[in-house]
């Protein structure tokens, strides 16, 4: 068994003070300047080499002689979230998304939590050398959010660029109990796929609708069609998700406009059913347009989410090390979640084993409220302990089930 990596006062008083300057300065997805800045200026701290790549990512690479390759993930992007959690370090902050509009910004979904408890593993790890031997890879990718970052890095070379890890692990902050981790075998999360559906019609008077095609209509039969693919062409049991997350069309009432847009999401854990579903959206669109005498809708691919497959044995191995360190009743197996993540992007190019898990950021009192806070919301403020620890004492007792030496 590894000898024991400690956490210490001063070392957690430190992961505090990077957990408030990041929550208080966030960033949006493939911006996060101020935020790579400090990442890399930590790890060169600790004496770890690192290299910038996919643009606003980092990534640290720390060798011990000879021994396994493990390579271990942080997020640090931001949403367009006013924050409204009422924390003396709240972010004000504000960001110009892609088209121009200025939003506030905050982290709502953990993101400053991950980048705090790496950047602490890391620190814990440079520090302890006698302790393990191999080579870590830190990465700290930018554009989760979006579905961009995980692919910016990797082709911008970042496996040729770092060691070709043997493993690879990732972590996320969810509404559960703090101090406890939560892991499942296979598919933790889905696949996703956003589309921006544009509709084309002919404008003309509200009063002379013989003379138009009529998007905002079109629109209505195809959102109010494609609620059936779920009920009605996925066996009921297997999962999938369709949603309609924004719809606009048309600037006055009296007028019929000459387009429309929507935007969709889907989620699926199985590739055959995202097959399935994605094919019967299409069909779908086509087909209400060709009902209404419309041109062919565009569609256009917002973002897509790769599979996420927790690799048997290696989970195995990473639950193991999680009970050892935080204790047997800290560590439960869960249930997969409909959310997604990128992080697929980083093992699909190599073909190594990953594990990803869950580590709860609410107390108990928050979770028996009637509404708790969740991610993505402007009130997630995970409680800053036992959270933090749980992530960096997690993450440290993963990457040595890998490297770790026997004492």
């Amino acid at each position: 068994m590894p000898a024991p990596v400690l956490l210490t006062d001063e070392q957690r008083t430190r992961m505090h003070d990077l957990y408030r300057q990041l929550h208080e300065h966030p960033e949006l997805s493939m911006q996060e300047h101020r935020t790579a800045a400090l990442v890399q200026a930590e790890l060169e701290q600790c004496g770890i080499d690192t290299f910038s790549c996919g643009g606003t990512g980092v990534v640290g690479v720390l060798r011990n002689g000879e021994g396994p390759v493990v390579a271990f993930r942080a997020d640090i992007d931001a949403l367009p979230i006013k924050e409204d959690t009422g924390l003396p370090f709240a972010s004000t902050a504000t960001g110009t998304l892609a088209d121009g509009t200025e939003v506030p910004v905050m982290h709502g979904c953990g993101h400053d939590a991950h980048a705090a408890a790496l950047l602490t593993a890391a620190r814990l790890l440079a520090g302890a050398k006698d302790r393990w031997a191999g080579t870590i890879v830190f990465i700290f990718q930018p554009g989760e959010e979006t579905g961009a970052g995980a692919r910016a890095m990797v082709e911008d070379g970042l496996w040729e660029k770092a060691p070709k890890p043997e493993v690879v692990f990732g972590q996320h902050v969810m509404p559960g109990l703090a101090g406890t981790v939560q892991y499942v075998h296979g598919h933790p999360m889905t696949q996703a796929d956003s589309w921006k559906v544009t509709l084309h019609g002919r404008q003309s008077h509200g009063s002379q609708p013989q003379d138009s095609i009529d998007p905002i209509v079109l629109g209505a039969h195809i959102i109010t069609r494609i609620q059936t693919i779920v009920s009605r062409e996925v066996d009921p049991r297997r999962s999938a998700v369709v949603t309609v997350g924004t719809f606009h069309g048309g600037l006055k009432e009296n007028i019929i406009p000459s387009s429309a847009e929507f935007t969709l999401n889907v989620r699926a854990f199985d590739e055959s059913v995202r097959d399935t579903v994605l094919g019967a959206l299409r069909r779908i669109i086509k087909a209400e347009a060709d009902a209404s005498n419309a041109p062919e809708p565009t569609i256009e691919v917002l973002s897509s989410f790769p599979p996420n497959l927790n690799d048997r044995q290696a989970t195995d191995d990473v639950v193991k090390a999680l009970r050892q360190e935080l204790g047997e009743a800290s560590v439960i197996e869960g249930e997969p979640v409909m959310a997604s993540e990128d992080f697929g992007h980083l093992v699909e190019p190599i073909c190594v084993p990953s594990v990803f898990w869950f580590f709860g950021g609410h107390p108990a009192e928050t979770l028996a409220a009637e509404r708790i806070p969740v991610n993505h919301s402007p009130l997630f403020a995970p409680v800053m302990e036992p959270t933090l620890s749980t992530g960096a004492r997690a993450a440290v007792a993963a990457i040595l089930s890998k490297v770790g030496l026997e004492r």
